[in-house]
Protein backbone atom coordinates (compact mmCIF):
# COMPACT_ATOMS: atom_id res chain seq x y z
CA UNK A 1 0.00 0.00 0.00
CA UNK A 2 1.84 3.03 -1.27
CA UNK A 3 0.66 6.56 -0.49
CA UNK A 4 1.88 9.95 -1.62
CA UNK A 5 3.29 12.37 0.92
CA UNK A 6 0.08 14.44 0.69
CA UNK A 7 -2.03 11.34 1.35
CA UNK A 8 0.07 10.50 4.41
CA UNK A 9 -0.37 14.06 5.69
CA UNK A 10 -4.14 13.82 5.21
CA UNK A 11 -4.16 10.46 6.99
CA UNK A 12 -2.34 11.98 9.97
CA UNK A 13 -4.51 15.10 9.99
CA UNK A 14 -7.52 12.81 10.37
CA UNK A 15 -5.84 11.05 13.30
CA UNK A 16 -5.06 14.43 14.91
CA UNK A 17 -8.70 15.54 14.56
CA UNK A 18 -9.86 12.37 16.25
CA UNK A 19 -7.31 12.68 19.08
CA UNK A 20 -8.40 16.29 19.64
CA UNK A 21 -11.80 14.95 20.67
CA UNK A 22 -10.28 13.08 23.63
CA UNK A 23 -7.15 15.06 24.58
CA UNK A 24 -7.13 17.16 27.72
CA UNK A 25 -6.28 20.40 25.97
CA UNK A 26 -5.49 21.59 22.44
CA UNK A 27 -1.97 20.93 21.29
CA UNK A 28 -0.18 23.96 20.04
CA UNK A 29 3.49 24.13 19.12
CA UNK A 30 4.53 23.31 22.69
CA UNK A 31 2.49 20.11 22.82
CA UNK A 32 3.80 18.98 19.46
CA UNK A 33 7.40 19.73 20.50
CA UNK A 34 7.03 17.83 23.75
CA UNK A 35 5.57 14.86 21.86
CA UNK A 36 8.32 15.11 19.21
CA UNK A 37 10.94 15.01 21.96
CA UNK A 38 9.22 12.01 23.57
CA UNK A 39 8.97 10.19 20.25
CA UNK A 40 12.62 10.95 19.45
CA UNK A 41 13.58 9.37 22.78
CA UNK A 42 11.51 6.30 21.97
CA UNK A 43 13.20 6.11 18.56
CA UNK A 44 16.61 6.36 20.25
CA UNK A 45 15.69 3.45 22.52
CA UNK A 46 14.79 1.28 19.53
CA UNK A 47 18.08 2.18 17.83
CA UNK A 48 19.93 1.22 21.02
CA UNK A 49 18.10 -2.13 21.04
CA UNK A 50 18.75 -2.70 17.34
CA UNK A 51 22.46 -1.93 17.74
CA UNK A 52 22.72 -4.22 20.81
CA UNK A 53 23.58 -1.52 23.33
CA UNK A 54 20.88 -2.93 25.62
CA UNK A 55 20.64 -6.54 26.71
CA UNK A 56 17.42 -7.78 25.17
CA UNK A 57 16.24 -11.25 24.24
CA UNK A 58 13.35 -10.33 21.95
CA UNK A 59 12.83 -10.97 18.28
CA UNK A 60 14.71 -8.80 15.77
CA UNK A 61 11.58 -8.53 13.64
CA UNK A 62 9.77 -6.99 16.63
CA UNK A 63 12.57 -4.42 17.07
CA UNK A 64 12.45 -3.61 13.36
CA UNK A 65 8.69 -3.08 13.52
CA UNK A 66 8.97 -0.81 16.57
CA UNK A 67 11.88 1.06 14.99
CA UNK A 68 9.78 1.82 11.91
CA UNK A 69 6.80 2.78 14.09
CA UNK A 70 8.89 5.24 16.10
CA UNK A 71 10.35 6.75 12.91
CA UNK A 72 6.79 7.24 11.65
CA UNK A 73 5.79 8.85 14.96
CA UNK A 74 8.66 11.36 14.68
CA UNK A 75 7.59 12.24 11.12
CA UNK A 76 4.00 12.64 12.31
CA UNK A 77 4.98 15.21 14.93
CA UNK A 78 7.02 17.16 12.38
CA UNK A 79 3.90 17.14 10.18
CA UNK A 80 1.87 18.44 13.12
CA UNK A 81 4.31 21.31 13.65
CA UNK A 82 4.31 22.12 9.94
CA UNK A 83 0.51 22.29 9.97
CA UNK A 84 0.53 24.47 13.08
CA UNK A 85 2.89 26.96 11.41
CA UNK A 86 1.20 26.56 8.00
CA UNK A 87 4.35 25.30 6.32
CA UNK A 88 4.09 23.23 3.15
CA UNK A 89 6.36 20.46 4.40
CA UNK A 90 6.66 18.72 1.05
CA UNK A 91 7.79 21.96 -0.63
CA UNK A 92 10.11 22.79 2.27
CA UNK A 93 11.72 19.35 1.98
CA UNK A 94 12.27 19.77 -1.77
CA UNK A 95 13.73 23.28 -1.34
CA UNK A 96 16.05 22.14 1.45
CA UNK A 97 17.38 19.26 -0.67
CA UNK A 98 17.82 21.63 -3.65
CA UNK A 99 19.80 24.02 -1.40
CA UNK A 100 22.00 21.12 -0.29
CA UNK A 101 22.53 20.10 -3.91
CA UNK A 102 23.60 23.64 -4.83
CA UNK A 103 26.01 23.76 -1.89
CA UNK A 104 27.52 20.37 -2.71
CA UNK A 105 27.82 21.31 -6.39
CA UNK A 106 29.65 24.51 -5.39
CA UNK A 107 32.10 22.31 -3.48
CA UNK A 108 32.65 20.10 -6.54
CA UNK A 109 30.83 17.14 -5.08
Amino acid sequence: MSKSFAEMQDMYRNVVRRFQEIEGKPWQAQGAMIELTKQTGELAKQVMLKENYYAWAGEEMEVNQRLGNEMADVIAQVMRLADYYQIDLEQAFIEAREDEDKYLSSRGV
